[in-house]
């Protein structure tokens, strides 16, 4: 059955990736401001920006990478590539939704319009080089990660933690290092082919990323879990929850490495959607954190 044009063009805007902007709330829920209507208004005008300009991003991504793309073998099947958008309309309204993100970042102030350019120009630049560049290309994608996080706060004015940043940079970083794990598996020998970097990437050397990268995070967890509690000294029932969260959150981390380990971290977002052991350990995260900050 064909694929109408304006299907296609949503399939090329991925909203199924909007789940990865759910992060610019990360910051805020974590301040416990979420409560706040001024502070909610913000954050939802960050998600609805990042939603925008992600979208503006793929659709040129997917233009400018189209011979790629036909050689690829699940790929191919992208809109652009099996020539269902024509490839000037796929451009023209990329543009447009980038536009259309930042119109809509500067509704909450300066600093989120500043955030929202710097993922633009981020991915850009990935785009046109980093992502035929070694170790910058992973670096790269994680950045974009970190950045959607960091939209929460600028959005709304919030301080970061130290400890929140490093946990988010780490926590992409091995979302990136399992992605590119599942695609050199998926891909064979062809890997190099498809990705340029793929081919400059030895089991080895993506092993060691993810080594480094799931340590890091969990240590920082643990950092940031400490350090909360030591804030509310005044609130040892809080402080409690917080130290608490830190079960939930490395068997997640856990469960992420053995994920990747057997070669199934290509599609990050199928992951966290499907699995369900990953889920409930996130769940319980998310109810022993909260109710650390919302309710003790």
């Amino acid at each position: 059955m064909s694929t109408s044009l304006p299907v296609g063009l949503v399939r090329t805007m991925r909203p199924h990736q909007w789940l990865k902007n759910v992060l610019v709330f990360a910051a805020p829920a974590a301040a416990g401001e979420l409560g706040d209507a001024g502070v909610l208004v913000d954050t939802l005008i960050a998600f609805v920006a990042f939603c925008l300009a992600a979208s503006g991003t793929y659709l040129l991504n997917d233009a400018l990478d189209v011979d790629a793309d036909r050689r690829h073998p699940t790929k191919r099947n992208r809109p652009i590539a099996a020539g269902i958008v024509p490839l000037p309309l796929a451009v023209a309204c990329g543009v447009l939704l980038l536009i259309a993100g930042l119109a809509v970042a500067a509704a909450a102030n300066a600093d989120l319009v500043v955030t929202v350019a710097a993922y633009v120009t981020l991915t850009a630049t990935y785009t046109l080089w980093l992502k035929r560049q070694p170790v910058l290309d992973v670096v790269a994608v994680a950045a974009g990660f970190v950045l959607r996080a960091i939209a929460g706060a600028t959005a709304t004015g919030l301080p970061i933690s130290e400890w929140f940043f490093i946990v988010a940079s780490f926590g992409a970083l091995l979302m990136v290092v399992g992605k590119r794990e599942g695609e050199a598996r998926a891909l064979g020998a062809d890997a190099g082919l498809v990705r340029a970097t793929l081919g400059a990437y030895s089991p080895s050397f993506l092993l060691t990323l993810r080594t480094l990268a799931a340590g890091t995070v969990l240590v920082a967890y643990c950092m940031w879990a400490f350090d909360s509690a030591g804030a509310v000294d005044n609130n040892p029932d809080a402080a409690l929850w917080f130290q608490l969260s830190i079960a939930p959150f490395a068997v997640a981390i856990l469960r992420y490495v053995l994920i990747i380990d057997e070669g199934r971290g290509g599609e990050p977002d199928e992951v966290v959607l499907h699995d369900r052991p990953l889920l409930l350990a996130g769940v319980a995260w998310a109810i022993i954190y909260g109710y650390g900050i919302y309710v003790a």
